[in-house]
């Protein structure tokens, strides 16, 4: 039976939203100034760019049921292959910071690993509802397309972004009732493989003794993560307050993307940077919620691996800029800049509120 959306769901996404709009315009503001002259130049490309495709794919994906994505997975899983192959072509990948992550057209930039997060996850939800038991049918699929995706996003290079798919691909593993056996072994041959990327690159065995050992080379390769810990604690309990963060000048590297967490720990201060990540486990829970309750299988797959993606990848933003795990650049959801994962994170969240009209709220 078709009911409304769960809008406390929704509401969670745009406060979320919301928040990280005032979080990029305080962080953003002397980086814009000295590249632009424009101390909010990031905020609106992230309004034209990010929020506005962003809430009317939301809109769209609320109307169109959620079984359609099911029909188009596997040609939308091909797009987003061929997406991920073009970033190595000259004059259409854009390289930056010595990785290959970007198609550019003309004025107009995106990531094509974002699209492939959520190509990945429809297709994945696909194979694992056709059938009650998980067989080689669906495992070699699975295995096949994680092993070209890992393949393509290792070369830009982008390790943050790999973890993240293996994460979510085991998740949508086990939810569809895979065998923990098996999954021991993913994780034992993710193991193995993190371990030769990290001995095939120095500057991945410096960032794991740098995380063992941060008081080494602190102006060095240790330089971001002191700085991102120095503002956390300079933000105290109640925060610098929005604007006045001291970090964001020249001090810490990445203030819109991949440090945002730090400079949201200086403003905000501990006690409201605990609300913001009550508003992520809120939406997580209630994300879980929704896939709980739907009926149908392809449907609680997605929900769950939709809201497995944005949490697990909020959590490595966070335990990053925290020094909790080994330091890797990837943008907190909602809140870092950058249009193509504001969009396709707000397509996401159209397509749960979506598969909420067919569950019991």
């Amino acid at each position: 039976m078709k009911r409304k959306p769960d809008y406390i769901f929704i509401g969670i996404s745009v406060s979320l939203l919301v928040l990280g709009l005032v979080i990029l315009a305080s962080a953003g503001q002397v980086i814009g100034q000295e590249k632009f002259n424009d101390p909010f130049y990031y905020l609106k490309h992230q309004i034209l760019y990010g929020l506005l495709p962003g809430l009317i794919g939301m809109f769209l994906a609320l109307k169109i049921k959620y079984t359609f994505w099911k029909k188009i997975s596997l040609f939308f899983l091909v797009i987003s292959l061929i997406l991920l192959c073009l970033v190595f072509f000259p004059k259409i990948g854009y390289e930056f910071g010595g990785a290959k992550r970007w198609i550019k057209i003309g004025r107009i930039s995106f990531q094509p690993t974002e699209i492939a997060k959520l190509s990945f996850i429809i297709y994945l939800a696909g194979i694992f509802s056709k059938s009650r038991k998980i067989d080689s049918s669906t495992i070699v699929p699975f295995l096949v397309v994680l092993s070209i995706l890992g393949c393509l996003i290792a070369l830009q290079p982008d390790i943050g972004t790999l973890v993240v798919f293996v994460t979510v691909g085991a998740v949508i593993y086990f939810l569809s009732g895979g065998k923990i056996s098996h999954l021991v072994i993913l994780c034992l041959i993710g193991s193995l493989i993190g371990y030769v990327l990290i001995q095939s690159a120095p500057y991945r065995m410096a960032r794991l003794t740098i995380f063992l050992h941060p008081e080494k080379d602190p102006q060095g390769i240790g330089y971001q993560i002191n700085q991102a810990l120095l503002a956390i604690g300079s933000g105290g309990l109640f925060g610098r307050g929005i604007g006045h963060s001291l970090q964001k000048w020249n001090y810490i590297p990445e203030p819109i993307g991949d440090s945002i967490f730090a400079i949201a720990g200086e403003e905000l201060g501990f006690i409201r940077i605990i609300l913001l990540m009550g508003l992520f486990l809120g939406l997580t829970l209630r994300g879980i919620k929704i896939a709980k309750n739907c009926e149908d299988k392809f449907g609680s797959l997605l929900a769950g691996g939709i809201i497995s993606w944005i949490i697990i990848q909020a959590f490595i933003h966070m335990a990053v800029v925290t020094s909790l795990i080994p330091f890797t650049g990837i943008p907190l959801p909602f809140i870092s800049y950058g249009g193509s994962a504001l969009v396709v994170s707000l397509v996401g969240i159209g397509i749960i509120g979506n598969i909420s009209k067919f569950s019991s709220h």
